[in-house]
């Protein structure tokens, strides 16, 4: 198939709102398995792509792209489904976070990431925990080398070699080391529900992550921001420091693994243990 055959004519962008509203209308009337719902899911099809198309760059040849984009879609359509609009919500957000997690169930399931992978990151999050709580502080390169009876050089290659298993932990699970253990965001309660409860553990862990993250580099804080926050990619960060992809994921493990590690100092179970 052609590359020309699979471009749509799109909308203007201050149509596409307008025609999204009413297939939101039509699909309240219709529900699942309509024709409205079809038509939902592909005017949200970019979100499948951005995420999967993120997710993918950071993994092994191995992994075919085409079983996570089909994940994604599942992803989607649930999150179509279960989203309420009268919780005045972004739908777009929800459904990130959807497709998001159903592409991180089957990474699970495809076991990508060997476990002795796993467990080097384990090890690494170990130390720099220990680190940080003594010095008070996150450790520099050379500490964590110091404290992993490394040489700088062979650091900087165990965080190339553990750097796939960063790329989920802010969204891994809370697991004991069972299967049936899901990712965090399949764990709380029905959004439909409010549960006062979990709203203030939410805002507790918001505010908690929101104060880790000023102590870490600059460089650091801002690549998360791209990332997560403002859906660029990893050679688009790249660009914006003018240095290398490679050096952009090594950034990026660096935070993930600073910020594990000092969220565990005040709540040890917020990433549970592999």
């Amino acid at each position: 198939m052609s590359s020309t055959s699979l471009e749509l004519p799109r909308p203007a962008a201050a149509e596409l709102p307008a025609k999204r509203q009413e297939l939101w209308r039509r699909y309240a009337k219709s529900g699942a398995g309509s024709p409205s719902e079809n038509s939902l899911i592909e005017q949200y099809l970019p979100l499948v792509k951005t995420v999967v198309g993120r997710l993918a760059m950071t993994l092994p040849s191995h992994v075919n792209s085409d079983d996570l984009y089909s994940a994604g879609l599942v992803g989607l359509l649930n999150a179509l489904r279960r989203f309420d609009r009268k919780c005045g919500a972004s739908f777009e957000h929800y459904a990130r976070l959807r497709i998001r997690g159903a592409v991180l169930d089957e990474l699970r399931r495809l076991d990508w990431v060997p476990r002795s992978v796993h467990d080097k990151a384990k090890k690494v999050a170990r130390i720099m925990q220990e680190l940080a709580q003594r010095h008070g502080r996150i450790p520099t390169d050379a500490q964590m080398a110091a404290g992993l009876h490394l040489s700088l050089a062979d650091y900087e290659d165990l965080l190339e070699e553990i750097r796939p298993a960063s790329y989920v932990c802010l969204d891994s699970v809370q697991d004991d080391g069972v299967e049936t253990a899901g990712p965090c965001h399949d764990i709380v309660g029905d959004d439909g529900q409010a549960d006062p409860g979990a709203q203030t553990a939410t805002r507790d862990l918001a505010r908690l992550v929101e104060e880790r993250l000023q102590q870490l580099p600059k460089m650091q804080r801002e690549v998360l921001a791209l990332y997560y926050l403002e859906d660029l990619r990893l050679r688009e960060i790249a660009g914006v420091f003018g240095v290398t992809e490679s050096r952009i994921c090594q950034i990026h493990a660096k935070a993930i693994l600073a910020l594990k590690a000092l969220l565990q100092q005040q709540e040890p179970d917020v990433f549970g243990h592999r």
